[in-house]
């Protein structure tokens, strides 16, 4: 039976598995203070201390490394790529160590597979990594020139969802078309079609949700960066973390929300079912793009959880196709099952090159 270690690191955290074919033996996540992290300027400076703790918990719960089959990672911010897996290979190294489109935690991760699958001599894979994009040419067009939509978002969790969804109904994920709303922190729409996600609405453009603000009003969101009272990093963090729910109503738990229209407040009522209904149009904002012929729209995610949430998604959308819910994430199974079915000749790891000069 393949043994797998699934690695996951991020900001705060580090989340490792083992899994024994499609089961997990532990999954754990390593938390890591403010203080452990300040003497590392960059992300890529956390390799080592990472790798150790890794290493340190597979022999807490005598994991032996001689044991594991392969190791799969969650991708870092690399160069857009295709879905599917990548094997991790000294030019994927290179590119997240001198020319990642971002500093982000889930760099690390195929930094610390590549160590330990070359002291192993095991195949090492990247799956469904965080700048997947896909989206058709048409769909990447805006009204500047200057400006491309993307289609890099929750890629790992909506594709997984996909999948299931074909498996459940013994079609082919590229046999399928089917719209997923991933509901979190982010709320993202995106649209997969012959075996590809040829259109996707992130949650920097989509409906806002509980950290999030979404698509805003574009001339008011200039105004609002001349006006002095903001400067790059504060307007970035206003829009990316301080948004959303919790702009709204100083929270970014959509339970306490519940809890609130419960006991009869209704300007709760007022936003939540506002967030609702941007999740709804953005769902319909999809479907023109296969003429409306959509198998399901599967709804994805923590917030996927309320049936509240759900319904009324369901009420305004299965005008266009069943409406299917498969609540939460699992990231790290979906890392395990991507893995598995390259080391059964399911699918093909694709080779990652380095560009030197990427120009994002």
């Amino acid at each position: 039976m393949e043994r797998l270690l699934i690695l996951n690191p991020g900001s705060t955290s580090t989340k490792l598995a083992v899994f024994d074919g499609e089961e997990p033996l532990f999954v754990e996540s390593i938390t890591h203070s403010a203080e452990e992290l300040a003497p590392f300027d960059c992300v890529a400076d956390q390799y080592e201390f990472r790798r150790d703790l890794v290493l340190d918990c597979l022999k807490r719960h005598d994991i032996a490394l001689e044991s594991l089959t392969a190791i799969v990672s969650r991708g870092g911010l690399l160069t857009p790529i295709e879905a599917g897996a990548y094997e991790v290979n000294d030019d994927m190294v290179w590119q997240l160590k001198n020319k990642p489109q971002n500093e982000h935690a889930s760099n690390v991760g195929a930094m610390i597979a590549r160590s330990i699958s070359l002291q192993l001599n095991i195949p090492a894979y990247i799956y469904d990594g965080v700048t997947v994009d896909e989206l058709l040419p048409i769909n990447k067009i805006t009204g500047l020139p200057l400006l491309r939509r993307k289609g890099m978002g929750h890629n790992l969790n909506t594709r997984a969802a996909a999948m299931r969804y074909a498996r459940e109904n013994d079609k082919s994920y590229e046999d399928i078309t089917v719209i997923v709303a991933h509901l979190g922190g982010g709320i993202s729409v995106n649209l997969h079609h012959n075996g590809k996600v040829e259109d996707f609405i992130n949650d920097e453009e989509g409906p806002f949700s509980p950290e999030r603000a979404g698509g805003l009003p574009m001339f008011d969101v200039i105004k609002m960066c001349f006006s002095g009272e903001y400067d790059y990093k504060s307007m970035m963090k206003l829009v990316k973390s301080k948004g959303g729910l919790l702009a709204h109503l100083g929270t970014t738990d959509s339970r306490e929300v519940e809890k609130m229209i419960q006991d009869g407040n209704e300007h709760a009522k007022l936003i939540y079912d506002a967030m609702i209904l941007n999740i709804a149009k953005n769902i319909g904002k999809v479907a023109p793009g296969v003429c409306g012929k959509v198998d399901a729209i599967l709804l994805t995610g923590g917030i996927a959880y309320s049936n509240y949430v759900t319904s009324e998604i369901e009420k305004r959308v299965s005008f266009i196709a069943p409406v299917v819910v498969y609540a939460g994430e699992d990231e790290m199974r979906s890392l395990a099952l991507g893995g598995l079915r390259v080391l059964r000749g399911e699918e093909k790891a694709k080779t990652f090159v380095k560009n030197e000069n990427p120009g994002y």
